[in-house]
């Protein structure tokens, strides 16, 4: 069977029998892989510790039917470790871990983008650069534009019409204008939708001086477009410990 390197993040490890275990990696060049790692659960174990979620790894493996196989697997960085000790980063890091398997439906599919986004969040929640609710909400909004389902919060989502706009409607794409405003719309503060576009661009000047009012009804919102797209909730986000 043909074998190949890659390097990925451990979303997910399931039980395999006794001593098997089935991680779910994203990996850099190939998607979304779920791969066999056989002996990983016995105390001597070569790479069990490296196997486990968050963990940034370079992994070899073998091409299988239905599952790879993991024959190797080198520590990049183990987020898990520094992660451990913050009930709320934790959290927050199990909701980008979840949202990422989601958004990459398709196993072996090429997500590149999604990969570095991972990656670049997880860092930025290991540093301590940004408090974590604004970093877990900027990844599932650049997420979901990776994904195709980019929401717009200044121009209106239908008529492209230039903002800012008070309405805002999660099934409408975003802000609307009064001609395209639908019934059910919200009407979010405007600092609101200024602090979201600005965790879609990266503006972390405007972010990080955002006051707590406004990022709890940020996070509301990215919530809900989340569960609109995937057509239900990340099951992990209910249990992140806002500040």
């Amino acid at each position: 069977m043909p074998s190949y390197r890659d390097e990925a993040v451990v979303l997910r490890t399931q039980r395999l029998g006794e001593a098997d275990r089935i991680v779910t990696l994203l990996t850099r060049g190939r998607g979304r892989v779920r791969a066999v790692a056989k002996g990983v659960r016995r105390t001597g174990s070569r790479f069990g510790a490296r196997l486990e979620p968050f963990g940034h790894v370079d992994v070899q493996l073998y091409e299988g039917r239905s599952l790879d196989t993991v024959t190797q697997a080198e520590s990049l960085a183990h987020h898990g470790a520094d992660l451990s000790g913050d009930y709320r980063r934790w959290t927050t890091g199990s909701a980008m871990l979840e949202a990422a398997e989601r958004l990459t439906p398709v196993e072996h599919e090429p997500a590149v983008q999604q990969y570095l986004l991972l990656v670049g969040g997880l860092r930025a929640l290991v540093s301590g650069e940004h408090d974590p609710t604004l970093i877990l909400d900027a990844f599932l909004l650049r997420s979901l534009a990776v994904a195709g389902w980019s929401p717009s919060f200044s121009a209106c989502a239908r008529c492209g019409d230039p903002g800012p706009h008070r309405a805002f409607s999660v099934p409408g794409g975003g802000a609307l204008c009064p001609d395209c405003r639908v019934p059910g719309s919200a009407t979010p503060a405007p600092e609101t939708l200024l602090l979201l576009g600005s965790l879609l661009s990266g503006d972390w000047t405007v972010a990080d001086a955002s006051e707590d009012r406004q990022r709890r009804e940020a996070s509301g919102l990215a919530a809900a477009l989340v569960t609109w797209h995937l057509e239900r909730g990340l099951r992990s986000l209910p249990l992140v410990e806002r500040g």
